[in-house]
């Protein structure tokens, strides 16, 4: 089930909704806590019901071995139940997602003939799994209480932030549900839930979704793209990934503001970036705290001087890059990252200042082109386009808004009024129209701070509300995010 589908937004959200503020009217506040995760469990089972045992049987066994935990007063077997979870939560992941990466190299390098699994990823693991050891970390370290199963089952499957982040903290979500005043149901939390989830669906299906066509298109036809059809596929793959990501992560706010919850920040206005570390800090917030807190400071963070501070900055995003996908464009582009940040902080060193829109500049451009490789299959594909990329063919030019662009068959179904999506003057205009709202334009965080219920934003969200509906009828979309396949 999508947060973009007609049956969650006009049959799941409005029951499960309806259901947890009636039990709490009637003072059934276990019976809604029970609800709003038997809903969750439910969201989840509906793209996979066979994984429904498995995520119960993480949430059992995280739940058992934090409780032993707390009730320890021992150290060392502190210590012995976090190595089990651990490994229990890491194993996990690396069965499904790992396996087939593993055995295919052994192949490849040893000669072998293993055959491969040919698992499916089950949807949110991988966020599912980081929640969980952050979870166990801090019951090590005493941080936690010995919270009711129903509690800890709810936080660990609330569904707006279930599948795809943010990563979120024991301490900051489980307090908010036992809290008597978000309980019932708040106006201005349904108001503001409503206004931000409309902004990100309409980033996912009206924006994101349409830029998808010229970004896929570009990929399966990177072998005989041109100069200009190169970048136009690079462009429109970042400007997908940037509104499909930062639609998700709006859509999880409003409808977690909805049940009274407030999520934490997970995207703001991260092409605006003058440098790596300005980017990582925009960027997938969640992801890149739980990397600083449970790997970069254990391992020692910038205390035992330069070198060891920059072999954790590599390790950091070598991991982060190998948690995206199990691939080597997924290793390449996080190391990419990785060596990126280590050169700005060595940059730090100098008194040299470069001009503002320079290092905004660059910054952007090397983000744009790691993008190839986080989206190509190959290292070799990404290679291709990236050469292409950079070898201009000024011809081009002369004759580029004569004819609509060649490779982008899969275009020419959709119209908008009487121009088709191949026609080059509409792809361009789209494009450095999107890209001026992604470096310019306040981000819909802020947006939402600066809320309030008035005539003006109820027309907004209408006319938002009619694009999406013209955009899912009209253009048959209907796709899930991106990063669901993380």
């Amino acid at each position: 089930m999508l947060f973009n589908s007609f049956i969650f937004i006009f049959l799941f959200l409005p029951i499960v909704f309806s259901g947890y503020f009636l039990l709490n009217h009637f003072k059934k506040y276990q019976l809604s806590i029970y609800w709003l995760a038997l809903g969750s469990l439910f969201f989840y089972g509906y793209f996979e019901p066979k994984y429904l045992i498995l995520i119960t049987i993480s949430i059992s066994i995280n739940y058992f071995i934090g409780s032993l935990m707390n009730r320890t007063e021992r150290k060392d077997k502190k210590r012995i139940l976090l190595t089990i979870g651990i490994l229990f939560n890491v194993s996990l992941l690396g069965y499904y997602k790992y396996a087939d990466f593993f055995i295919s190299n052994t192949n490849n390098v040893l000669g072998t003939n293993f055959n491969l699994l040919h698992l499916i990823l089950p949807l949110g693991l991988s966020f599912i799994t980081f929640q969980k050891i952050a979870y166990l970390v801090d019951t090590f370290r005493g941080e936690t209480r010995d919270y009711k199963f129903s509690t800890f089952a709810l936080f660990a499957t609330f569904f707006p932030q279930l599948i795809a982040g943010p990563i979120v903290h024991h301490k900051e979500i489980i307090p908010q549900f036992e809290e008597e005043k978000n309980k019932h149901i708040s106006f201005d939390n349904v108001s503001k839930g409503i206004f931000i989830f409309l902004i990100g669906l309409t980033k996912k299906v009206v924006i994101a979704d349409t830029v998808a066509i010229w970004a896929n298109d570009g990929f399966q036809n990177y072998q005989n793209l041109t100069f200009l059809e190169s970048w136009i596929t690079s462009l429109s793959y970042t400007t997908q990934l940037y509104f499909d990501f930062s639609g998700y992560c709006d859509m999880a706010i409003g409808l977690a503001l909805l049940f009274n919850i407030k999520l934490p920040t997970n995207f703001h206005s991260p092409y605006k970036s003058r440098n790596i570390q300005d980017f990582w800090k925009k960027w997938h917030m969640t992801l890149g705290r739980f990397l600083t807190q449970y790997i970069y400071i254990p391992f020692g963070g910038n205390r035992k001087g330069a070198a060891r501070t920059y072999f954790n900055l590599f390790i950091v995003f070598f991991i982060s890059g190998f948690w995206h996908g199990a691939g080597w464009t997924f290793i390449l582009w996080g190391t990419l990252h990785g060596l990126a940040s280590i050169l700005v902080r060595l940059w730090g060193k100098t008194s040299i200042q470069l001009p503002y829109c320079f290092s905004w500049f660059i910054t952007f451009q090397f983000v744009n082109v790691a993008w190839i490789y986080f989206r190509a299959s190959t290292i070799g594909q990404a290679n291709t386009m990236i050469s292409k990329m950079f070898n201009p063919n000024w011809e081009e030019f002369r004759n580029f808004f004569s004819h609509p662009v060649r490779h982008f068959s899969q275009s020419i179904p959709y119209k908008i009024g009487t121009l088709t999506l191949d026609n080059p003057k509409l792809i361009i205009l789209s494009l450095f129209i999107l890209l001026v709202i992604a470096f310019f334009t306040k981000n819909s965080i802020q947006r939402l701070e600066n809320f309030t219920y008035k005539w003006s934003n109820i027309i907004v969200c209408q006319v938002m509300l009619i694009l999406v509906l013209v955009s899912i009828f009209y253009m048959q979309k209907n796709s899930i995010f991106l990063y669901f396949n993380f």
